[in-house]
């Protein structure tokens, strides 16, 4: 398997890059909160499900075509985008919904952080990138500024910290996303990101079927309400079709390792969002915490 030319050096397409990531996680930060206000009327399965049925329909009428005209490129690598589809699409956010049924939107979106250091330990490991000191030390700043926000800067708070079985199934889901993410930049050379997006997210739909069907047949039915309706509408079209389409691109621009860590502005997104959705106030603490991950973020990526 051969991977196409990247570009991740300075200049424009590095600008483009970093705010291709940028608009991916300002749209994932939402997708915690739809989650967590999805838990009690429809299962997680079935969630999961709905967000890419709604993903794939949309994309279809644009993606048959490329889709048929790289199809022997396509075919030949078959295998590795059952994987990506699998990883990236069934598994991976199946266990987001199921992480939404027993723990916070704002503990899903900090451990969800952790994805970063998966994803430059991965890209190390079967990539071969390097892990510069910058790189270290804007990934310091920015975990700095998380563990501010989760204390509210009162470091004592670290022993009061408790944790659910969602927790867990957060932290995998985390592990996936940066499985996915290396994955991504080893797309086979020819394919174009229409073609990637529909031969991942197909699959990937296939996948959740086998666990769809346990779920119904053991669980409760989903409940269309018109919150869950506009609720998997988001996460089907914003959080699936738009952010997998900016990440992959991103990607393909600045590499993962660089990509990831524009990930940890994710929990400042997730607040400035429970301000203006959920009232929540903002103290001192978020400012500052925004302030460290931002500065980790331009250290590690300038």
């Amino acid at each position: 398997m051969h991977a196409s030319p990247r570009s991740g050096g300075p200049g424009n397409g590095g600008t483009r890059g970093v705010l291709l990531a940028l608009a991916a996680t300002v749209i994932w930060s939402g997708n915690f909160i739809v989650a967590r206000a999805l838990a009690d009327s429809m299962p997680p399965v079935s969630v999961s499900f709905a967000r890419w049925l709604v993903a794939t329909c949309v994309l279809l009428p644009f993606g048959l075509g490329p889709l048929r005209r790289e199809w022997p490129v396509v075919r030949a690598h078959l295998v590795y985008f059952c994987v990506t589809g699998f990883v990236g699409v069934s598994v991976f956010n199946t266990f987001i919904y199921v992480a939404g049924r027993t723990t916070a939107a704002l503990n899903m979106a900090l451990i969800a952080t952790s994805s970063p250091i998966f994803i430059i330990l991965f890209s190390r490991v079967f990539l071969g990138e390097a892990v510069t000191l910058r790189r270290l030390a804007g990934l310091a700043t920015a975990v700095t500024g998380i563990v501010v926000l989760v204390t509210r800067g009162e470091l004592a708070r670290l022993s009061t910290l408790t944790f659910t079985s969602g927790d867990l199934w957060m932290v995998a889901a985390s592990m996936l996303f940066a499985g996915y993410s290396v994955l991504v930049r080893k797309r086979p050379a020819g394919v174009g990101q229409t073609t990637f997006l529909m031969a991942t997210f197909i699959p990937g739909l296939l996948g959740i079927l086998p666990m769809l069907a346990w779920e119904l047949s053991t669980g409760p039915m989903p409940v269309f309400t018109p919150q869950a309706v506009a609720g998997v509408l988001y996460i089907g079209l914003g959080a699936s079709l738009v952010a997998y389409r900016c990440w992959n691109l991103a990607i393909a621009a600045i590499g993962p390792s660089r990509a990831a860590l524009i990930y940890y502005s994710l929990p400042a997104f997730s607040g400035l969002e429970a301000l203006l959705l959920l009232g929540e106030p903002v103290t001192p603490a978020h400012f500052t915490s925004g302030a460290l991950i931002l500065g980790g973020i331009l250290i590690a990526t300038r």
